[in-house]
């Protein structure tokens, strides 16, 4: 059933996913816009790449917190409306305001519908909603990561692994949640169209977590 906490629910999910932390950010301690340098996405990844591991960090934690403070709404509101946490209904409410936070990173009304591509805000719904799926997908994005250092190719790894978790790992039977696990596949395909031409022409930007040896 609808209400006006539910709907107040939904509206607040979308504020906190709409927080340009990396905009915010560069623009108070920086005195920059990364979206106008690098990738041009208001996110962690080029904020690492834009103004260094410090300022990369804080964008990355904060905008985790946004996706995981908004799923979490629904322990407030949502068990009146939806039963007790675990049943389908209150995991499809959990997703719905994660979801809704992820869009307002990607299209956040306080930095004119100009944000990043909500992997860190999709991370922290994935933690909120399923905690032991989400640490799979960080061993995955550390391995990759380390590997090849490609965030954009951890990122779509990770992507991946989350929906393969809940089916082969997990063995999830609420099917909103395996149904958003392949959304998570689509959406970060989309939003890394850019990324994967680049990765296919070896132009694609990387990202050293230690300190290159000198030569």
């Amino acid at each position: 059933m609808i209400s006006v906490y539910s709907i107040s629910a939904v509206i607040l999910a979308y504020l906190f996913g709409s927080i340009p932390t990396a905009v915010w950010l560069g623009q108070a301690f920086y005195g920059v816009d990364v979206r106008e340098y690098g990738s041009g996405n208001a996110g962690a990844t080029n904020t690492f790449r834009v103004l260094g591991k410090r300022a990369g960090m804080a964008v990355m934690t904060i905008d985790i917190a946004k996706g995981f403070t908004a799923t979490k709404l629904a322990y407030f509101i949502g068990l009146s409306i939806t039963g007790p946490q675990h049943s389908p209904q209150f995991i499809n409410y959990q997703l719905a305001l994660g979801l809704t936070a992820v869009m307002g990173h990607l299209f956040p009304v306080f930095a004119g519908f100009r944000g990043g591509k909500g992997v860190a805000t999709l991370f922290g719904m994935i933690l909120a909603v399923n905690p032991d799926a989400a640490m799979l997908c960080v061993i995955v994005f550390v391995v990759v990561l380390l590997t090849t250092k490609y965030v954009s190719l951890s990122s779509i790894c990770a992507g991946f692994t989350f929906p393969l978790s809940i089916v082969f790992v997990f063995h999830s039977s609420v099917k909103s949640e395996v149904l958003y696990g392949m959304c998570v596949c689509i959406l970060i395909m989309i939003t890394h169209q850019k990324n994967l031409e680049r990765l296919l022409k070896g132009k694609e930007s990387k990202v050293y977590l230690f300190k290159k040896k000198s030569t």
